[in-house]
């Protein structure tokens, strides 16, 4: 049951509401027509099913990284064609075969909280707006929900190179590979076609993959936009619109591009849309209303997933001591994840475990893309047993058996904190949260208790994590550490430092 419980991981008052015309979806864009129907093509049971040949269109492709392996003996007890033993509770929602067998394969056999609320009216055509965290089993919630629209209603004409009818937005990489490979494994006995659009690598060859019959992409705004408007990319037949981690979007800058990529999509009463966040500031709820008709609202609390899967631990301790406990942690453990604040605090911490031995690979926005792979699959693979990471390139990473998650930075905005957990626990699965809060971060731990309404377990670390790790005296030197988030709190930045953390002036947020 270990595999791919990230797609189907561990409550919501459907109340429709009126949207608002602010901005964002009919500013421009295909227009309907009078007396139209508001959806081109209505769900209906039992539509036609196709089968995935060998060398289809959607098949893995290897600048993804390599997707995790189905079980073996479900793999081989779940057939193309003919009967299979499906009793699983996903049968009640009356999906085609083929997304069936899919299931099947992947070994899952019950709903969790979000797709429950989500798949029936979303199979029914409705738009969804849902705060759900990631782990929660969203991802396979819109999936399903697309795959089986598609098979279920086909269509009068075929649509032109580069046309998908559905298209999925994320804000990183990472995430988007992740959705893409997931799609493929629910989608493995169809022939969808499925291509990925992101920055940083492969330009000429996603170029070439749009210019032939497209189903489904997904992809990071920046490169979307830049192919719609080279005409690479022709987004006016989209059915399906999924907005993924849009608080992301919004904290990453990524919006206006996001709102001249939905100006291209059919109006919105004539696509079915979806939008997930795992929190809802003022601005995600004007922009949801902007780009859903009607929708139906799913609300899965954050303390479920940050508090009940995630034992949470704070060690109390000094800025000089800190590595000490880390590393004496990491001594034990088989996989886990350091978050860090900045960039340049990533290169000296992996720098510093690989000097004692510890296995480390490093995710940020400075590494390559291809690299990020490579890293990720090692990591996957138990080829290296710890990743050094920054909340953006972390946010993508959906890895089974994660036993813990480490802050060795307390982050800077309280949200972070539920993202980065999210890394471990994941779908019902036991997880640790460690938090190594010294002198000039303790501050932020009121703002993290007050998202997740109740307070944190802070302790001194036992004397076993304070042995001093095996760092040479030039390793240890001050000069060479960087206080995270550029020192300072509310009151203002040290002095000679620049940033400030919050309140402080100075430098902008670097990731």
């Amino acid at each position: 049951m270990k595999f791919m419980q990230k797609l189907f991981g561990k409550n919501a008052a459907p109340t429709p509401d009126e949207t608002s015309p602010a901005g964002g979806d009919n500013e421009a864009g295909p227009q309907r027509e009078a007396g139209e129907a508001s959806k081109p093509r209505k769900r209906k049971r039992g539509g036609k099913n196709r089968r995935k040949s060998e060398d289809a269109p959607g098949q893995r492709n290897e600048d993804r990284g390599t997707a995790p392996e189905a079980d073996d003996t479900n793999s081989e007890t779940v057939p193309a064609e003919g009967p299979f033993d499906f009793d699983s509770e996903f049968a009640k929602l009356e999906l085609p075969d083929t997304v069936n067998r899919g299931i099947a394969r992947l070994g899952f056999d019950a709903c969790t909280p979000v797709q429950r609320e989500v798949l029936p009216h979303a199979l029914d055509g409705h738009d969804i707006i849902a705060q759900a965290q990631t782990g929660t089993g969203k991802t396979a919630a819109f999936l399903l929900t697309l795959i089986t629209y598609h098979l279920e209603n086909p269509e009068d004409s075929p649509r032109g190179d580069g046309t998908p009818f559905a298209l999925i937005i994320a804000p990183t990489r990472e995430l988007v590979m992740q959705i893409a490979s997931d799609a493929e494994d629910l989608a493995w006995f169809t022939d969808l076609s499925i291509v990925t659009l992101v920055g940083g690598i492969d330009y000429d060859r996603q170029r070439r993959q749009c210019q032939g019959p497209v189903d489904l992409i997904a992809a990071t705004p920046g490169r979307l936009l830049d192919f719609c408007r080279q005409g690479v990319v022709d987004l006016s037949k989209v059915e399906h619109l999924v907005l993924d981690e849009a608080d992301r979007m919004l904290s990453m800058g990524f919006i206006p591009d996001v709102k001249a990529i939905i100006r291209r999509t059919p109006y919105k009463d004539k696509r079915q849309t979806q939008l997930f966040s795992a929190t809802f500031n003022y601005d995600i709820r004007q922009l949801a209303e902007s780009w859903t008709s009607n929708p139906h609202k799913v609300v899965i609390e954050p303390e479920s997933v940050a508090v009940d899967t995630v034992e949470q631990l704070v060690y109390l301790t000094s800025e000089d001591h800190k590595f000490d406990v880390l590393y004496n942690i990491l001594k034990d453990l088989e996989r886990a994840i350091v978050f860090v604040n900045r960039r340049d605090e990533t290169r000296h911490l992996e720098s510093l475990l690989s000097r004692v031995g510890v296995k480390t690979g490093l995710l940020s926005g400075e590494v390559q893309q291809r690299k990020r792979i490579k890293t990720l699959d090692a990591f996957k693979s138990g080829e290296i047993k710890v990743l050094v990471a920054t909340d953006v390139a972390g946010r993508g990473i959906h890895v089974d058996d994660v036993s813990h998650v480490i802050n060795y930075n307390l982050p800077e905005d309280p949200e972070d904190y539920v993202h980065r957990i999210g890394r471990t626990g994941r779908a019902g699965a036991d997880g640790t949260s460690i938090s190594l809060a010294c002198e000039y971060e303790s501050f932020m731990l009121p703002e993290i208790e007050r998202l997740l309404g109740e307070p944190l377990k802070c302790e001194q670390p036992p004397e076993d994590l304070m042995e001093p790790a095996p760092l040479s005296a030039e390793a240890r030197r001050p000069d060479r550490r960087r206080r995270p988030g550029g020192g300072g709190g509310r009151g203002g930045g040290r002095s000679g430092r620049p940033g400030g953390g919050r309140g402080g002036g100075g430098g902008r947020r670097r990731r």
